[in-house]
């Protein structure tokens, strides 16, 4: 299996991820698996940017709407999943794409996931039950005073980030951080790792571009059909929040197209500074041929 060789791309969200996976999929007659979080649940086409038909069938692809929004999955139980759908791919073919902007379970294929002990469940209620009461400052000051390194490492504005490193504190006794970077497991495959970038405004006005495009295609009526469903945690997520806060009469429809625009911006930008920490991401040009890229990693197959 050493001579197998998985190319992840990555990259913000709307800077052409999807075409040069097929392009590079259809040129190496290889499989894609999707990391992108967002994208396994059947039930959210539209607001998750899936690839349109013609894409899916211009190459075969895994964990693209393959799970319900009424099922729980994380990114332990991806690990898992992929790398069993890895070593099945691997016996017909010497090359396999990845590609997806969720940095963590990305890692989680390339890199294993940190160990965590199980801690008490009631521990993670009873700090989601401060986070509807009090907001999130409180569990940010909480986090700083007993794992200060976790809190100046994490999505510190990401309630579920912050929640998660407070239960295995609470629960543990030890810092978040004291569980993170550990030996990871080896992986049998060899990653070539691929990044796409863009000038941020032009990455900005690529985003403001989906969302309207998104909007056209339906994606209103999409949430619509979602809305008694929205405490899963599936729909936690940017794009069908501002809209469930629209539909529960909080604001109108224009402040939240502003907030999904404005939201997607942030997102993008934590993809950029997540997947920058790689120095082993070779970078290009979203605007680069795809002919150029596939001469790159050529070069490095044949090392």
């Amino acid at each position: 299996m050493k001579n197998k060789t998985l190319i992840s791309i990555v990259g913000a969200t709307a800077i052409g991820k999807t075409t040069l996976s097929i392009t590079l999929a259809q040129y190496f007659n290889a499989p894609i698996i999707s990391s992108d979080s967002r994208q396994f649940y059947k039930e959210m086409k539209i607001g998750t940017a899936v690839p349109s038909d013609d894409e899916l069938t211009a190459a075969k692809h895994y964990f693209i709407q393959n799970r319900s929004i009424h099922n729980d999955y994380n990114v332990g139980q991806f690990e898992r999943d992929a790398l069993k759908k890895l070593d099945e791919l691997f016996k017909d073919h010497n090359i396999v794409i990845m590609v997806g902007g969720s940095g963590l379970y990305v890692d989680a294929i390339l890199n294993g996931l940190d160990y965590f002990p199980d801690v008490d469940s009631k521990i993670r209620t009873q700090l989601n039950s401060e986070l509807i009461e009090n907001g999130l400052k409180p569990l940010q000051e909480k986090l700083k005073k007993m794992d200060v390194e976790s809190y100046n490492s994490i999505t510190i504005d990401n309630p579920k980030r912050v929640i998660r490193a407070l239960e295995i504190c609470i629960g543990t006794g030890r810092p978040y951080s004291y569980f993170k970077n550990k030996p990871k497991a080896t992986r049998n495959f060899t990653p070539i790792k691929i990044g796409l970038n863009a000038d941020r405004e032009l990455m900005y006005e690529r985003i403001n571009m989906r969302v309207g495009i998104m909007l056209k295609n339906g994606l209103l009526d999409e949430v619509k059909s979602l809305h008694q469903y929205k405490e899963l945690n599936a729909l936690q997520t940017v794009g069908y929040r501002e809209l469930f806060f629209y539909l529960d009469g909080n604001c109108d429809l224009e402040f939240a197209i502003s907030e999904i625009k404005k939201n997607t911006r942030r997102f993008a930008k934590r993809q950029v500074t997540w997947f920058k920490r790689d120095s082993k991401i070779t970078w290009f040009n979203f605007k680069t041929y795809h002919k150029n890229i596939i001469n790159h990693i050529e070069s490095l197959i044949k090392k």
